[in-house]
């Protein structure tokens, strides 16, 4: 076909072409067994999917979930896909929300549209060709979409969810229900796309970790600073008042439903933060400044954000070289964003004010954890130094906050539990 041929036919018609074999997000599949059943999971990232269906699904805020389970109990099983989401989109209905609609973005131009009365004689050829569009964009995404139903033993089932929009991280938690009972799984994805803070993995070459027994461990807790610093270690910040034990991964799965990774701070991420700030909106990605313990800046942030950016919960975490129960031990910060204010301190002359009750902070994360059935062991350990409301300590930019003096210990669990209690 010629270019001019080509060109003409960029005209007149309206090409929808998804590329079925574009799938390297089947590189990064994670597979989890249970009792017969095995379950498969892939989240493409944006531009993936994008290449595979054809059409920018993230705009319309999905994300397929790529999911295969394979039944080798002698029993049949039936996936919830409201575990997955409850809100999940159906195939066809996916598609039609991406559907290529020519007229109603001629008319979005309004008085505009004036400049496109030159093509007008070619709009009956483009909405024929979106009609014919759609019509593929229907079948294809209802040729791999994951079909609800039973999977009868000794078979499988396959395809998409199309789901709700998370970057980062996603969280999947696949329910497979059987006559007299239910096969949980959880996954925790990493999606590519966001650039995070942070490190990426778990270090290499760090050796073994220095297993700690309770006594050594609340011990060495104790002996802890009792704050963050600022980068020279010279003035004190937040407090020190959160460990979490267990590895990245389960740091991530446990967390992931309910928390978000946060971006780094780039040109592009400042300007989504500002702009989220003036128009008091929701940045669930938004980055967190730099504290510092042992001399670096935090290893793995999160934050769990409100409808506006002014008001979030972040906690920050630092990788140890110590282990309790074969685990990881991190030490880190939590607090609770309320406000922002003026500051001199900040390069941007603005900082978040903090709920100056950091207990409440520390405490939440707790509680959200134990509704989540994802602590194993929880407790108090000291070393904060207790700071009483009539004589508040203050942070790097000057917040004030008090404090009982206790870190929240929380042992992470891999699979849902009971939780029992760290002794005091």
């Amino acid at each position: 076909m010629s270019k001019l041929t080509a060109g003409v036919m960029r005209l007149l018609t309206v090409r929808y072409e998804p590329r079925p074999d574009a799938r390297p997000f089947m590189d990064r599949v994670e597979t989890r067994s249970d009792a017969g059943l095995e379950v498969s999971i892939a989240v493409p990232s944006d531009r993936e999917s994008e290449r595979f269906f054809g059409v920018r699904l993230a705009h319309r805020g999905m994300q397929p979930v790529w999911i295969h389970v394979a039944n080798q109990t002698k029993e049949p099983v039936r996936p919830d896909l409201i575990s997955l989401d409850p809100a999940y989109f159906t195939p066809l209905e996916a598609a039609y929300l991406n559907h290529f609609a020519i007229g109603k973005r001629f008319l979005s131009f309004g008085l505009l549209a004036w400049m496109f009365l030159p093509l007008l004689p070619l709009l009956p050829f483009k909405l024929i060709g979106a009609r014919f569009a759609n019509r593929r964009m229907n079948a294809f995404f209802k040729e791999h979409g994951f079909q609800a139903g039973p999977i009868r033993p000794g078979s499988t089932k396959g395809g998409f969810v199309f789901t709700a929009l998370d970057e980062g991280i996603k969280t999947v938690h696949v329910q497979l229900i059987a006559d007299d009972h239910v096969h949980e799984l959880d996954f925790s994805v990493e999606v590519p796309g966001l650039t995070l803070g942070g490190e990426s993995g778990e270090p290499a070459n760090t050796g073994s970790l220095d297993e700690l027994d309770e006594t050594s461990l609340r011990s060495w807790l104790e002996q802890q600073p009792r704050c963050t610093t600022n980068k020279p270690g010279s003035v004190e910040g937040d407090p020190l008042n959160l460990v979490v034990v267990g590895d990245r991964a389960t740091v991530l799965r446990c967390f992931g439903a309910r928390w978000d990774e946060v971006e780094t701070t780039t040109i592009s991420t400042a300007w989504k933060t500002a702009r989220s700030f003036l128009l008091g909106t929701e940045y669930r990605y938004s980055p967190v400044s730099s504290l510092y313990h042992d001399g670096r800046a935090q290893d793995l942030a999160l934050q769990r954000a409100r409808a506006s950016i002014n008001e979030r919960l972040h906690l920050r975490l630092w990788r140890t070289q110590h282990g309790f129960k074969g685990q990881r031990v991190w030490i880190g910060q939590v607090s609770r964003d309320i406000g922002v204010r003026f500051t001199l301190k900040a390069w941007n002359l603005t900082t978040h004010k903090i709920d100056p009750d950091v207990d409440e902070a520390r405490d939440y994360v707790i509680d959200d954890l134990m509704a989540a059935k994802r602590a194993s062991v929880v407790g108090y350990v000291g070393g904060v130094e207790a700071a009483p409301l009539s004589a508040p300590r203050h942070n790097l930019t000057g917040d004030p906050y008090f404090t009982d003096g206790s870190r929240a210990l929380v042992v992470l669990a891999k699979a849902r539990t009971k939780v029992s209690f760290f002794p005091r």
